[in-house]
């Protein structure tokens, strides 16, 4: 390979990691799925709700036939037997239409309530309970024209009509199928009574809602799927995306490393400020070097103020000499105080011997008790 074309290798390369890292390949974080769930952006197909609906007021009908033609026959028995006679006045109208309104509502309560909780319920399945308010905002970009006309035609749209007609197919057939099965029924019906005309046409009306229900339903479970696939295809995310929602969430590594570095500063000098209360410095020599202070009226065993290594080491013996602290020399201690206790511990008990003589020492020197 020539160089020029090794230079071309190294140009592209990046290019297309860059390309790479765009696409959106990864599944959805918990968090892109929170804020899309916020926005109202959920996988919700309105063909479950419809089908549900649907085949439970069909259902409703057959169990509760016998109530509804009661109050039917009883409705209509009072309107031929004790209405004609009445008198056309404004109070004998309102009266009437309110007792009917009155025997309307209790004929179709049922009805009504059934179709109510199964409408609800197949929306709780699907997306659980949700108040979004996102979709009440006011839009303007919804006004142009040119990009109504992009959505009508565009493939979405004509995944849609497709949906439908295959929907009204399949209504169709069911439709045509089932009344050429009842074709010699439905011929003959000009010769029997009202009454038997009235318990066919209702049965055949029942089983046609039932099977258009079900076939429906079917057809809404695959809308659902479908549905639930492109909705987790929308809210995919790339590597970028990620990384960008943990810098979010986390906060940027390099801005937290630089609030620790400014903690650690802080912590020191705090430290630095203490090392003059110090009532002796432990040393390695070189490597160790521990503050420690003791009050008996209100500690109980000597505490730590201040203890580091290497450099640190070095500026605490700097910082006690300028202060005129004692310093001392005691390798073993000095190791185990470092590395047994930290800042503003009390010293290990089994310390305490070691640690009294060098304080008995220093209290000599300066002449305290």
């Amino acid at each position: 390979m020539s160089s020029m074309e090794e230079s071309n290798v190294s140009f592209r390369y990046p290019l297309d990691l860059q390309l790479f890292a765009g696409e959106k390949t990864e599944k959805a974080t918990p968090k892109k799925r929170q804020d899309t769930r916020k926005k109202g952006q959920v996988a919700k197909s309105p063909e479950v709700a419809g089908s549900v609906t649907l085949l439970s007021a069909v259902l409703c009908l057959l169990i509760f036939a016998g109530y509804f033609k009661d109050k039917f026959v009883h409705l209509y028995t009072d309107v031929f037997m004790n209405r004609l006679s009445t008198d056309v006045t404004i109070d004998n109208v309102m009266m009437i239409f309110r007792e009917y309104g009155i025997q309307i509502l209790i004929l179709l309560a049922p009805l009504f309530f059934t179709v109510f909780i199964m409408a609800l319920a197949a929306n709780l399945l699907q997306v659980g309970f949700l108040l979004s308010g996102e979709g009440l905002k006011v839009q303007f970009n919804k006004l142009n024209p040119l990009k109504g006309l992009k959505n009508i035609f565009s493939m979405k749209s004509l995944v849609e009509f497709a949906k439908s007609i295959f929907k009204l197919t399949i209504i169709g057939y069911l439709v045509y199928s089932t009344l050429w099965a009842s074709k010699v029924e439905i011929a003959s019906l000009s010769q029997i009574n009202i009454e038997t005309t009235l318990i066919f046409m209702s049965k055949l009306t029942v089983n046609l809602g039932i099977k258009v229900a079900i076939a429906l339903f079917v057809l809404a479970i695959m809308d659902y799927i479908f549905k639930r696939y492109e909705h987790e295809k929308s809210i995919k995310m790339s590597k970028q995306d990620i990384k960008d929602e943990y810098k979010n969430i986390e906060g940027d590594p390099l801005i937290k490393g630089k609030i620790r570095e400014r903690q650690r500063r802080m912590a020191m000098q705090r430290m630095m400020q203490e090392i003059p209360k110090a009532d002796v410095i432990i040393t390695n020599p070189t490597h160790f070097a521990i503050a420690l202070k003791y009050d008996a009226s209100n500690m109980e065993a000597p505490t730590i103020i201040a203890k580091g290594q290497d450099y640190v080491a070095l500026r605490i013996k700097e910082i006690a000499k300028d202060h005129g602290i004692i310093t001392m020399e005691n390798k073993p201690l000095a190791r185990a105080l470092y590395q047994r206790a930290e800042i503003g511990d009390s010293i290990p008990a089994d310390l305490f011997q070691a640690v009294a003589e060098i304080l008995a020492y220093v209290y000599k020197l300066k002449g305290k008790t």
